[in-house]
């Protein structure tokens, strides 16, 4: 009695904690990357669909930067900061754009933490805080952590545009000599062009332009409409997945080994033994005779089908087409006639089956004589009852 108050004071217990607990479950926290599958605020899934929807040659691609499709005019790179781009596929970037594409890098805020090899080949480093300005929105909450950048230079994409709408945090600087600010807001910038060979490269601060939350905010979507209208437009999804962890050393297989081979020999010398082994049961078989003589019965038990007989003579009359080149067209008498040896006996055994036929009923007895008329006629038709004689003699 005391064990079954105690059980049912646990199990109370264990009930409350888990009504508690699914009251306080919480949603999970909403995504913060900006990827084409992400329909949060800070995603990219409307500016995919926006431009998919507009008939725009636009993808998602899921390998590296070492090889992309034949065709691509532009690759956007928004904040990647699953995995870092590998010194390989920043080589294969600047050969793509200096033979024609573009490239647009979103850039991460905390520079130097995920993408060493890309910021060191475009020369990066942070800029200052840019100030705030709500012009061109209705009201001031309509974005409250962002400001309004102008266009100092209406270049390339930005040709037309009157301002973008970005979020009030630090700008950017880009080293190379030949690199221009396009847009920005007091002395910070927001947006860099550098040419590059035939091609260009825009880098920007931050994924804000990309972004669901400000996509239709001023003239960013207008941005993404003059880069999708040179071409076939790719968003590198494949350095927003995580990589994939290391693999195990080869000293935690080795343990894992020991300790299963020890698992086993424990398991070996303290186990429970279940006695000797049983003696093999030997199966006896039946024999083909038995098979025959169960056969026999049960035909014995049936009645005889009248579809049987006919069957021994269609039999036959295909082994002598086969055999003897007899056509199965010619009458029973020509048939007979054409056979070097039993006619006679084929002709006398075709009455017997048929006067058995014309039998009301037919019995096992009638059905096993015209049964060993067609089978001596086979033996005869085979070749076999000339080589049983010679046995016998």
């Amino acid at each position: 009695m005391k064990n079954l108050r105690i059980t049912a004071i646990f199990g109370v217990l264990i009930a409350l904690a888990l009504a508690v607990g699914l009251s306080t479950r919480a949603d999970s926290p909403e995504s913060v990357v900006p990827t084409v599958e992400n329909t949060g605020a800070q995603g990219a899934r409307a500016l995919y669909l926006y431009l998919r929807e507009g008939g725009r040659p636009v993808d998602a691609y899921t390998a590296s930067l070492e090889s992309l499709p034949s065709g691509t005019r532009t690759l956007v790179l928004a904040s990647p900061e699953g995995r870092p781009v590998s010194q390989e596929e920043v080589s294969a970037l600047e050969q793509f754009t200096r033979g024609g594409g573009t490239l647009v890098y979103l850039s991460p805020r905390e520079l130097g933490k995920h993408q060493a090899a890309l910021e060191d080949w475009l020369r990066l480093d942070s800029g200052p805080l840019m100030p705030a300005s709500s012009r061109g929105l209705d009201s001031t909450l309509a974005d409250a952590g962002g400001t309004t950048v102008d266009i100092w230079l209406a270049a390339g994409p930005l040709r037309g545009l009157s301002g973008l709408r970005v979020s009030q945090d630090r700008g950017l600087r880009m080293l190379h000599d030949d690199a221009v600010p396009l847009a920005g807001l007091g002395g910070a910038v927001a947006v860099w062009r550098w040419p590059l060979g035939k091609g260009e490269v825009y880098v920007l601060a931050g994924a804000d332009l990309a972004e669901n939350r400000r996509l239709e905010l001023l003239d960013n979507l207008r941005f993404w409409d003059e880069l999708a209208a040179r071409g076939p437009l790719l968003f590198d999804e494949y350095h927003h997945q995580l990589a994939p962890p290391p693999p195990l050393s080869r000293g935690i297989w080795v343990f894992v080994a020991q300790v299963l081979l020890v698992g086993l020999l424990y398991a070996v010398s303290r186990g429970t033994r279940f006695g000797a082994a049983r003696p093999l049961r030997q199966e006896r078989h039946r024999s083909a005779l038995e098979y025959v003589r169960s056969m026999g019965w049960l035909m014995r038990r049936a009645k005889v089908e009248r579809e049987l007989l006919p069957e021994l003579d269609r039999t036959l009359r295909q082994l002598m087409q086969e055999r003897l080149g007899i056509p199965l067209a010619l009458s029973d008498a020509d048939a007979a006639r054409l056979m070097e040896r039993g006619g006679k006996d084929y002709l006398d055994a075709k009455a017997d089956l048929t006067q058995t036929l014309a039998q009301p009923d037919i019995r096992p007895s009638d059905y096993a004589r015209v049964a060993r008329h067609y089978a001596h006629l086979e033996r005869v038709v085979t070749g076999r009852e000339s080589e049983a004689r010679e046995d016998a003699a």
